[in-house]
């Protein structure tokens, strides 16, 4: 997007302010203007892809939860990124951008899952990757990086095989942040952890 389009942009929604970014041009948007601003991204400024819907948790700060969309152009081969945030933070929300984007299903499906915002106006909010039941959304900065064992979802079957969700190991599993000395002392959230890489977990 040139910087015509951008300060039009800018002059023309007086409640968008401009976000810092290393890459593409972003705003920060309120939430309760999200959906129109959306629309109108769409039907006049012909951003027709939404590209990912993802969140950030901000852990100690107020807000907490923001909300990140990635939208392109497939006419002016311009991408845009667009930042909302939850007002709420014991339980975030943002409106669906699903009667715009059908893309948005399962992605806001998945932040859902993930980081626990809901998205109000969802046709069908539920989890995508975790089961139903599943107490937790991990991959908010709360949930330890060692996981939380969890019993598995059938009863039955976690009762005859004595079987629970084991979590992931903190050095070389999929929650792994800096390489650089031990992960209880680069990550705090993994101090509260009844193992680590020096000491087993109990099986």
């Amino acid at each position: 997007m040139s910087e015509f389009d951008l300060s039009q942009l800018l002059q023309r929604f007086d409640f968008l302010t401009e976000r810092e970014s290393a890459d593409h041009v972003a705003f920060n948007c309120p939430s309760n203007q999200l959906l129109k601003f959306c629309q109108i991204l769409k039907d006049e400024y012909e951003f027709n892809l939404l590209l990912d819907v993802t969140a950030i948790d901000w852990d100690v700060a107020t807000p907490r939860f923001t909300g990140v969309y990635h939208f392109y152009s497939t006419t002016k081969c311009t991408y845009l990124r667009v930042a909302s945030d939850c007002e709420d933070n014991v339980r975030p929300s943002l409106p669906s951008l699903t009667s715009i984007y059908d893309a948005a299903n399962w992605h806001e499906r998945e932040t859902y899952d993930l980081m626990g915002i809901h998205y109000e106006g969802h046709p069908n909010l539920k989890r995508i990757l975790m089961w139903d039941s599943y107490p937790y959304h991990p991959l908010r900065k709360d949930f330890p990086l060692a996981g939380i064992e969890t019993p598995l979802p059938a009863e039955d079957v976690a009762e005859r095989t004595n079987t629970k969700v084991v979590a992931a190991p903190m050095m070389g599993g999929p929650f792994v942040s800096s390489g650089d000395g031990k992960m209880s002392q680069t990550e705090p959230s993994a101090l509260d952890q009844s193992w680590n890489e020096q000491k087993s977990k109990n099986s």
